[in-house]
């Protein structure tokens, strides 16, 4: 059944608001609605950036007010800026802001002194969060740190793509380099795998004079589990919530949004990962996602993405403490309580789990780590206490939605050959 409202051991700062950061269109966003409703539950003023007036996000009971800012994420920083601070005046008041794509988290970082006299946030170096979100980045922090990644190759021509491709083990997998190229030309289109030597010339041939891609070792899905660590870290970079799990499925299949996951104890995963952001020296909220290659036993960090993820409110502490809380709380001087994580808790994002389901039983690709029986299910959009957003969600995704699926499904079929969506 949907999570309504609940009591929990504490209490949060009910005269410090939350606002929803979001840049570009996507206005089915079920993460931004989950933070709404997780802070708006306890009894904190909510507020939140949305495409239109329309927006699932917009409809939830527990938003004060919608900021409507149509955004593409591509925009110059200082304009962007100027609207988060003409926001903040707006609301009046110390803000906690709660950033849910990259671009939204890069900013905020970038610019910490012209948004700090009205906004609250963890303080980061500026330049890490770009620099973890970028898959470049990522790769070489985790070299200079020891936390073991795919091997990859960051060609700058395509003769260095040919070179790499007389050397290279096939299948490899194609991703763009820096995390904002989507909102302008991606040279490929999400994780893209590569089976032949012939197949990378050839998609390479469109990628230009400087082709903003990585080429990465391929982990075969029947040698791998794919796990997920959500946390929060204080300023110290100590973790107030540190929660793991696995990943189901995903839509579209291997590739994309998580649709269904569970909570999974993993001591070391999670050992991993606390000492991973000790050593950056990163504080907020992450979101990563690793894959456990069986082949040679370790835990390859694949993307790490510095801010909430869509599918936080699979983690919650016994508590009730989850990543967006435990920011909250910290942010505005009040205790985090400890508390262990709800295993065997299950998210199910309903528009895609269900063709994600088909998919997956097509591949007879099963996680073995998942529980026969779950101890309680999250849905992404549907709760008794806030019924409109889930309403809002079909009337926007029945139609266009439906297309979409089909399109990601197409897109995912049709390159099998040479160059198929994976798992990244």
């Amino acid at each position: 059944m949907a999570r309504n409202a609940v009591s929990v051991p504490f209490e949060a700062d009910r005269d410090v608001p939350g606002l929803i950061v979001k840049f570009g269109d996507y206005p089915l966003h079920h993460g931004g609605v989950g933070a709404i409703r997780s802070l708006g539950r306890l009894g904190v003023p909510m507020y939140a950036i949305t495409e239109d007036a329309y927006t699932p996000a917009a409809s939830s009971r527990y938003l004060k007010r919608a900021f409507v800012w149509p955004t593409t994420g591509a925009e110059e920083p200082d304009h962007l800026v100027e609207g988060l601070l003409r926001i903040g005046r707006r609301i009046g008041r110390p803000t906690v802001l709660i950033p849910t794509d990259e671009e939204a988290a890069v900013l905020i970082a970038e610019h910490q002194d012209a948004l700090g006299d009205r906004f609250l946030f963890p303080r980061v170096d500026p330049e890490l969060p770009r620099r973890l979100a970028s898959k470049q980045g990522l790769h070489e922090l985790c070299v200079e740190h020891g936390i073991p990644s795919p091997a990859a190759a960051f060609p700058d021509s395509y003769d260095e793509i040919a070179d790499f491709a007389e050397k290279a083990r096939f299948p490899i997998v194609a991703k763009n380099r820096e995390a904002f190229v989507r909102r302008k030309q991606p040279a490929v289109n999400g994780t893209t795998r590569i089976a032949t030597r012939e197949g990378l010339l050839a998609l390479a041939r469109d990628w230009g004079t400087h082709p903003g891609v990585i080429l990465q070792e391929y982990l075969p899905r029947e040698e791998a589990e794919d796990w997920i660590v959500h946390a929060y870290f204080d300023a110290d970079s100590t973790p107030r919530a540190l929660f793991t799990g696995v990943k189901v499925r995903s839509w579209p299949p291997h590739a994309g949004m998580t649709a269904n996951a569970y909570v999974v104890d993993n001591p070391e995963l999670a050992d991993l990962a606390a000492r991973f952001i000790k050593q950056i020296g990163f504080t907020g909220i992450i979101d990563l996602d690793l894959r456990f290659d069986r082949r040679d036993g370790q835990y390859k960090l694949l993307d790490f993405n510095p801010r909430m993820g869509a599918q936080f409110r699979l983690f919650e502490s016994e508590p009730g403490v989850d990543v967006v809380r435990a920011m909250h709380l910290d942010l505005t001087g009040r205790r985090v309580p400890e508390g262990e994580q709800r295993t065997g808790h299950r998210y199910v994002v309903e528009n895609i789990d269900l063709p994600a389901l088909l998919a997956y039983r097509r591949s007879g690709y099963t996680t073995p780590h998942a529980p026969k029986r779950p101890s309680g299910t999250e849905l992404a959009w549907l709760a008794g206490d806030d019924p409109l957003p889930f309403v809002t969600m079909l009337a926007r995704f029945v139609r266009p939605g439906a297309k979409h699926l089909y399109q990601l499904w197409r897109t995912n079929r049709r390159g099998s050959s040479n160059a198929t969506k994976q798992a990244p």
